[in-house]
Formats: structure tokens, sequence, C-alpha cells
């Protein structure tokens, strides 16, 4: 698509938003890269801000600023069915996120520790945030969320402090925050989209189709789920409900959006989903 517009500019945070400040920075990282990504970073940093203050002047005309980008930037973007249906843009979002954390969890296991992964392992637990504003998360996103952010805290104060982290999935410490960590995943995106190595940070669009063929992510905090090989051939009459029906659409659209990265893998996972529901009544 073509090059967006700029954007009107946005007064200084108020320190009452400092908890959306980190999902504002990754939309103006996004602009160029996936606007649709910047669009619902900033829509879920007005609707979190609205929650924790709309009263007061200085946050109220940071809103309305904020309001203002949001406006623009959902003109620019037109009729892109990301922004114009809820279950393409969820769809978008969760690909993504899970794209960034598979490269972050690549990197990490493979012993590769850097910046820009932890910033991966970070930007890919915000983005889960974001996906809040379609709903209620999933088990497996909470999961995926709360792993990511906790790998970059630790993986970061190991490198802060000269040691080596412990590569792979490793008990997670509860009283880690960061939230509070401002150099966690601070590391800067690169200009122009790289395909992933050892020093660049993880655009999910540019990705190769086939990289992450052979990980083997073991059942846990964070491992997504697994999809049979096999679907079960329908046995009798499957009664569906239009929950059901829902569901199957779903599955979809997450199908339909994994192969605008090339991703064959999640695409056949989730159509494989979206049929044994069909045939089985069940997920």
């Amino acid at each position: 698509m073509a090059a967006l517009a700029p954007l009107p500019p946005l007064p200084p945070l108020p320190a009452q938003f400092k908890s959306i400040q980190h999902h504002l920075r990754t939309a103006q990282e996004h602009d160029k890269r996936d606007p649709v990504v910047a669009y619902y970073c900033r829509l879920y940093a007005m609707q979190t801000g609205m929650k924790i203050d709309s009263k007061t002047p200085e946050c109220r005309k940071f809103l309305s600023k904020l309001m203002d980008q949001l406006e623009a930037l959902k003109k620019q973007l037109g009729d892109n069915e990301a922004i114009t249906q809820e279950i393409v843009g969820c769809a978008h979002l969760e690909n993504y996120a899970l794209k960034m954390f598979l490269y972050a969890d690549n990197e990490d296991r493979a012993g590769r520790f850097h910046k820009n992964m932890i910033k991966s392992f970070y930007t890919a637990s915000l983005l889960i945030d974001v996906i809040t504003v379609f709903g209620e998360l999933t088990d497996e996103n909470v999961k995926h969320r709360k792993y990511a952010r906790w790998k970059a805290t630790y993986i970061h104060n190991c490198l802060k402090n000269g040691e080596t982290p412990q590569a792979g999935p490793v008990g997670i410490e509860e009283d880690n925050d960061v939230e509070e960590n401002e150099d966690a995943g601070a590391a800067s995106l690169p200009t122009q989209p790289t395909q992933p190595s050892s020093s660049s940070t993880y655009d999910p669009s540019n990705m190769p189709s086939g990289n992450y063929t052979g990980i083997q992510i073991p059942p846990g905090a964070h491992a997504p789920a697994n999809t049979p090989a096999e679907v079960p051939h329908s046995t009798g009459d499957i009664r569906l409900t239009p929950e059901d029906f829902a569901r199957a659409q779903k599955y979809c659209k997450y199908a339909g959006s994994a192969l605008q990265y090339e991703d064959v893998s999640t695409a056949v996972q989730n159509l494989q989903k979206a049929l044994k529901l069909l045939t089985t009544g069940r997920e």
C-alpha cells in the first residue's frame, strides 16, 4: 500500500499514562512497517488511557490528540479488511505477535542472546496486550504474554550483569516485573524490514516460508497449542451451533492471515482446527 501521510503529533505523555508508553512506541515503530499493527496499538492505548484518566486536563488533551491520530490513520487505511472486520484484525495481530514470539524463542533456544531478540520477546508481549481490544485473551495468549515478558526481563538482566542466560524454557520467577524495566526490549528497530538473523529484529511480514520448520516447542507455559495431524471423519449426524460456525470461520480467517505471510504451517494448523470442528463438533 502507499506510504502513509505523517500523523498529527502527540503532546508529552502524562505521567498517568506511563503504562501505555511502550504500546505507543510500538505503534510509531510500525507506522511504515505494518500500519494495521500501528492502528491497533494506538486503539489499545486510547482505550486503556480512557480507563486510567479521562478527566485531568493534560490527559484529556493527550487522548484528544491520540484520537486525531486514530481517525487519520483509519481514514488512510480506507477499506482494509483488518480494520473494517474485527475478526480479520484479530487474526492479523495474533499472527504477527506469534511469529515475533517464535523468532525470539528460536534465538533463545539456539543460545543467541542479543538486544533485538529481547525486544522481539517484549514486543510480542505488548502486542498480546493489544489483542484485548477484541475481547478476552485465550489462555494460550495469556501464557505466551507471561512467558515472553518474563524472558525479556530475565535475558536483559543477565546480559546487563555480565551473566550467560539459560537457553530455552526455565522456571518463571514471579517477582520479575518487566513493566518497570524500561531498558528491556528497548533496542531500536531497523529502518527497513530485514530478514531474521542473530543480530536483527524480526519482521513478520518479511519471513521466508518454512523458516521455523522443525522447531519443537514442548507443552508448557509458553507453548502454542498443538494441532492433530489427522482430522477424524464425521461419525453420524453432527449438530453444530452458531458458535461452532463462528469459531470455524475464525480459524479460516486465521489461516488466510497466515497465508499473507506465506506461513503455510500456521495456515494448515488453523484449517485443520476448522475441519475437525466441522466434522466432529469438537475442537
